[in-house]
């Protein structure tokens, strides 16, 4: 019951960060913190490590994405494309560390999909860091991981995190072609 709770409300500050971050709007840092602080508990109490790890690493994000977005004013921190051969190396970085999570928790841990879960956590880094920065490219990144993050969470059980993750994917269209109106074609 104690962890139903937990993940019901992780879910609700879950989507009022992501209702806010689409709106370009700071104070979704706030919420995206207080969903994933609730969601460190939750998801090592199902034995995904690696998503624990992940949304620790969203609260860190979080205090940055909102002292990033702080000092940024709306004139210099545009949303911008980066040509596909800048994010070939964040693939290939991503894949590396995908597999040596998926390494240290098959072989040390009873981890639950250790694959699957290695792949969410190392490529969700990737992709925040990407948001944080206002690169186009992260709601793809964003479509593939919650699509993925759809059958991880509904095969452990978490009902409403799978719930959370058809939503995430349905607004992460939403995201692209929201951003893609405001897109300003400049190198970084």
């Amino acid at each position: 019951m104690f962890l139903n709770v937990i993940e019901i409300f992780s879910v609700l500050f879950s989507l009022a960060f992501l209702f806010l971050l689409i709106k370009e709007n700071k104070w979704c840092w706030l919420f995206g913190i207080l969903s994933s602080a609730l969601s460190v508990y939750y998801f090592y109490a199902i034995n995904l490590y690696a998503e624990s790890i992940l949304y620790i690493f969203y609260i860190f994000i979080g205090f940055y994405g909102w002292w990033v977005w702080e000092r940024k004013n709306e004139e210099s921190f545009k949303i911008v494309k980066w040509q596909t051969s800048k994010h070939l190396p964040l693939i290939l970085a991503g894949g590396l560390l995908s597999y040596l999570i998926y390494y240290i928790f098959k072989t040390y841990t009873n981890a639950a999909r250790p694959l699957v879960d290695s792949f969410t956590t190392s490529f969700g880094f990737i992709a925040s860091f990407l948001e944080l920065y206002k690169i186009f490219g992260t709601w793809i990144y964003w479509i593939i991981l919650n699509a993925t993050s759809i059958w991880l969470y509904y095969d452990r059980g978490a009902h409403f995190y799978a719930g959370l993750m058809v939503i995430y994917l349905g607004f992460s269209f939403y995201g692209f072609y929201s951003w893609r109106k405001k897109l300003v074609k400049v190198e970084r």
